[in-house]
């Protein structure tokens, strides 16, 4: 079949992102068999206005839309995406009747109502690698597709995701079908993933839903060969997208040495679980390249750690920011405050403690996304946040009793005083 698969986010958010999940998506259905053409349309000049050119020039069979993100989750200026998506599906439509299907990380959390919202035909929750080529199987031939793993139809319960265990029989993409040509001398970081899965059961986070709770790993040298061929293209700065780099901590420093052992000069940036990391560690990281780490510690308050599920205290953060710091290796911080039990006094601790770390940038969030399925949700449905049936898909938020006006204007005076907090 001729597909055409569309990345359809443009919203930069904190950087640009290259869409490395819609990348390997197309990557295993032309492995398939299947003819592919993929736009992102983050770089297409005329963004959702050159949809009917490009139907016309590729005439696909089945067209592919990739919803990354359903809103910015900023509880202050919320901004909702999916009717810049909406646009998108609607453009197709208009413009040629191949059946429609979503598919991504924002699609999976949502599928019955995204898929409602948006007016596609179906959807995939969940990784495509094996869903989508078998759907385009079933297509082809005219077959039913309601009983296949991850499947959504308008109007129908959708079938279970179903997690990949063999991470290294998926195959990577190159770099022609998503990096865009000239991408050293880009500010762009190129997003890997090594990974996939996350034990760790915070209360407000939907990556269960996207990627399931066991840690499903590639084989350190397939990502090294992979790197050297992204490198070869011109890519230079790698952006992990792991949950958590260190964890398993062995695997972590198993990668780090294949990088060395394939002798490549790239810089990386990593998202770091403030827990279980080890001078060897470090040492690894900043040899083979690692200049920036990302420590979501979400807050300074041990009891607020406690009741977000963390598995880490504040002096466990404040040990790891010292390594990293030591190692030269910059740290963006990030704390995520107003949730269960939060109180003045918690949020003052943990501004006190992200000043005393000496980070190189801080994030602060005020009030949490609430998600669908997470712990998060059935405390606000407890609480009479949230009424039960709210499928979520307009962003809600959480915010501790008595912190709705006081903490917005708190975090806003404590911005206005530090040039390296956003």
């Amino acid at each position: 079949m001729n597909v055409l698969l569309i990345s359809a986010n443009t919203e930069t958010m904190n950087m640009p992102p290259l869409p490395l999940g819609l990348a390997c998506v197309a990557a295993a259905t032309r492995k398939a068999g299947h003819a592919v053409t993929m736009a992102d349309l983050m770089f297409r000049e005329d963004g959702v206005r050159s949809i009917p050119v490009l139907l016309d020039e590729v005439r696909p069979d089945v067209v592919g839309i990739s919803v990354r993100n359903i809103d910015d989750q900023n509880m202050e200026r919320p901004k909702f995406l999916l009717d810049s998506i909406r646009e998108v599906v609607a453009g197709c439509r208009e413009a040629c009747r191949a059946p429609i299907v979503l598919g991504g990380a924002g699609y999976t959390i949502f599928p019955e109502s995204a898929l409602r919202r948006l007016g596609a035909d179906m959807g995939v929750r969940g990784e495509g690698e094996t869903a989508f080529p078998a759907l385009l199987e079933r297509l082809a031939r005219g077959a039913p597709v309601s009983d296949l793993h991850g499947v959504c139809l308008p109007g129908r319960p959708s079938a279970p995701a179903r997690f990949e265990t063999d991470l290294d029989g998926l195959p990577l993409p190159e770099p022609a079908l998503w990096v865009p040509p000239g991408i050293g001398a880009l500010d762009l970081w190129v997003p890997v993933q090594t990974r996939r899965g996350c034990p760790m059961g915070c209360i407000y986070c939907p990556n269960p839903a996207i990627e399931g709770r066991a840690v499903r790993r590639r084989s350190p040298e397939r990502v090294a060969e992979w790197l050297a061929v992204l490198r070869d293209a011109g890519a230079r700065d790698f952006n992990f997208v792991d949950n958590t780099f260190n964890l398993p901590q062995l695997y972590a420093k198993a990668l780090c040495r294949a990088i060395l052992r394939e002798g490549l000069d790239i810089r990386m940036w990593c998202i770091v679980y403030p827990k279980w990391v080890d001078a060897e560690l470090v040492a690894l990281m900043a040899e083979a390249g690692c200049r920036r780490v990302s420590l979501g510690f979400e807050s300074g308050s041990d009891r607020m750690l406690r009741a977000l599920n963390k598995h880490y205290r504040a002096e466990d953060v404040e040990e790891v920011s010292r390594m990293f710091r030591e190692a030269g290796i910059a740290r963006d911080g990030f704390l995520l405050l107003g949730g269960p039990g939060e109180t003045k006094d918690s949020v003052e601790e943990s501004l006190s403690f992200a000043d005393s770390l000496g980070l190189d940038a801080l994030r602060i969030t005020a009030g949490i996304r609430i998600y669908p399925g997470t712990p998060l949700a059935a405390a606000a449905v407890e609480e009479g946040v949230l009424e039960r049936e709210d499928d979520l898909l307009e962003p809600r938020f959480y915010l501790a009793e008595g912190l709705r006006d006081w903490l917005p204007e708190r975090v806003a005076a404590y911005r206005s005083r530090r040039d390296w907090v956003a």
